[in-house]
């Protein structure tokens, strides 16, 4: 009993995990797109049909702040994510242990 009383505290645990993470890419999500519409250029870029061109417009700072900062979050995430499996998988492990 004390086994799965264990399991389901870690289930519950790994749900309020998995709901504040959703939370917080929401957050990040919102934010970002709202640094897009606060930062970005209203005008149009230098060169019409290339769109590889609007980097090369004079506003184009917002564009590559809210890049580099998506790309920033993303890394958090994912190191945040990779130490939860990991963390997640000794716990496992060690429960194994204590059953055998």
């Amino acid at each position: 009993m004390v086994a799965q009383r264990v399991n389901v505290l870690h289930r519950k645990r790994e749900k309020r995990l998995s709901e504040a993470l959703s939370a917080l890419c929401l957050m990040l999500t919102g934010s970002l797109v709202g640094a897009i519409g606060a930062l970005g250029g209203r005008g149009q870029g230098s060169v019409t049909g290339l769109y590889g061109a609007t980097m090369l417009f004079e506003d184009a700072g917002g564009y590559v702040l809210v890049g580099v900062i998506a790309f920033a979050a993303a890394v958090a995430i994912t190191v945040l994510c990779i130490h939860y499996r990991e963390k997640r998988k000794k716990i496992c492990d060690k429960t194994e242990d204590d059953q055998k």
